[in-house]
């Protein structure tokens, strides 16, 4: 377990503030409990200061996870988004889309949003920027990125993409011995 270098940090926020902007100053400066990045391996974790001490007895080998992981960096240097990161997604994200109850299930198998299963976006979404998916009784269901934006959305035809899918809940049975 690490600190991240320079140029990793500058991947791990420039990936987070495609879903959640300014607000990641959010997850750094929390005045109740500090948290902060590690590396372990290859996987980003997001860990309370006062945990990571205690981890530290712990020697890297034998250590297999620390609080709640974020993704992990490619073999090219690029972060990939877990699921396990959609609780700090939801809670601070800046867009949004909501799907209809018909296009839950299909949104949890893997496929992406299409304009029919669109029940409401947020506003001035722009094309290409991460938005967090949540049914239309506000649970999140995963995240992914705007193929248009919300004004292009809404002239759409009914079976046009709208969103693309990242990813989803579904992943913690479909792939769930990459997630750790």
């Amino acid at each position: 377990m690490r600190p991240l270098t320079e140029q990793e940090t500058r991947t791990l926020f420039e990936k987070l503030a495609q879903y959640i902007g300014r607000n990641i100053t959010h997850l750094i400066d929390r005045p109740d409990d500090p948290h902060c990045f590690r590396l372990q391996k290859d996987r980003v974790y997001y860990v309370s200061d006062r945990v990571m001490k205690l981890a530290t007895s712990i020697a890297r080998d034998n250590l297999i996870s620390l609080g709640t992981c974020f993704g992990k960096f490619t073999k090219t240097g690029k972060f990939r988004l877990h699921i396990t990161a959609l609780e700090y997604l939801a809670q601070f994200a800046t867009s949004k889309i909501w799907v209809k109850q018909n296009g839950e299930m299909p949104f949890l198998y893997g496929n992406n949003v299409v304009k029919a299963h669109i029940g409401r976006i947020s506003e001035d979404t722009p094309e290409h920027t991460g938005v967090v998916v949540y049914s239309m009784n506000d649970i999140p269901l995963g995240f992914g990125v705007t193929a248009r934006s919300t004004a292009d959305s809404r002239k759409l035809e009914p079976t046009a993409m709208a969103a693309f899918h990242q990813a989803d809940c579904g992943e913690f049975l479909r792939n769930e011995e990459e997630l750790f």
